[in-house]
């Protein structure tokens, strides 16, 4: 399966998962919860890696108006 992009993942998180990234912007390390949520949604496996900086400039600038 063809992984999301975060425009299309982003709609399938958990408020409470959102709300994680949107307080840990640019975090190393991704809460376990959250990882798993963005993989359910169809986005990338962040066990063991971050966001790529473009879907964390999505989340800072642009998430709160897909929401």
């Amino acid at each position: 399966m063809a992984e999301l992009r975060i425009e299309q993942w982003w709609l399938k998180l958990p408020t409470k998962q959102k709300q994680w990234f949107r307080e840990n912007l640019h975090a190393d390390v991704v809460d376990p919860d959250a990882a798993a949520a963005v993989y359910e949604a169809g986005g990338p496996d962040l066990k063991e890696a971050t966001l790529p900086e473009e879907d964390w400039e999505f989340i800072e600038t642009q998430s709160e108006f897909v929401d």
